[in-house]
């Protein structure tokens, strides 16, 4: 470092290296100090997780789903279920009415079932359940047991729905609790629209 170079330092005058020492200390001090500014700033550019886990919707390509196939995705940190049902297994909904716990999802209104997901499907499209596959009982996540036809740990006539493997509740096609099951409801349907035919938002509704 040059004579001249020195902050606040005449030219040809001799240094004080004292001063020096002290100048370039507090040009460090201030370049951390800027450094520590852009750090979180630079970051609200990005996606915020903590945005995410508490309700930010989330936008789902549902394009390349087909008949009998299902997706998860993830809304407040949880697993949302998109199945896109077949007409049999459509047609399966209104035979198991009566041995359903809440077949109509009448419990827990209007958070668990929002109006729109009031009718046998539980959906806003016939063919496209949205559920929230966590087990209201304790939390457990269910497994897929779509197929119809006996199966371990499921009755002789079994419609296809979801089993949760921790205490045996079980759900038909639309997500609701069969009767003397552990589970209190119907699996929740979360506040969702639809974008287009591919397109489905997650975490927010037309009333939102």
């Amino acid at each position: 470092m040059t004579q001249a170079s020195v902050i606040g330092v005449p030219h040809g005058a001799p240094i004080d290296k004292n001063k020096r020492n002290w100048i370039v200390a507090t040009c460090a001090v201030g370049g951390v100090g800027v450094a520590a500014v852009a750090v979180p700033f630079v970051s609200t550019f990005q996606p915020s997780e903590r945005a995410k886990a508490t309700g930010a919707a989330v936008e789902v390509d549902i394009s390349a789903l087909k008949p009998g196939e299902k997706m998860t995705v993830e809304w407040r940190g949880k697993p949302v279920w998109i199945l896109k049902r077949t007409p049999e297994q459509l047609a399966t909904l209104s035979k198991v009415d009566d041995q359903l716990a809440d077949p109509n999802s009448q419990r827990k209104l209007p958070e668990w079932t929002p109006e729109y997901a009031r009718n046998e499907t539980r959906s806003i499209k016939p063919d496209m359940l949205v559920v929230v596959g966590i087990c209201p009982h304790l939390g457990c996540s269910p497994s897929d047991k779509l197929q119809a036809g006996a199966q371990p740990s499921l009755p002789d006539d079994w419609a296809g729905g979801f089993l949760c493997p921790c205490h045996g509740s079980t759900f038909d096609l639309a997500g609701r609790v069969y009767k003397n099951k552990p589970s209190p409801d119907n699996l929740e349907v979360p506040p969702h629209m639809y974008l287009s035919d591919a397109k489905l938002v997650i975490g927010e509704d037309k009333k939102a």
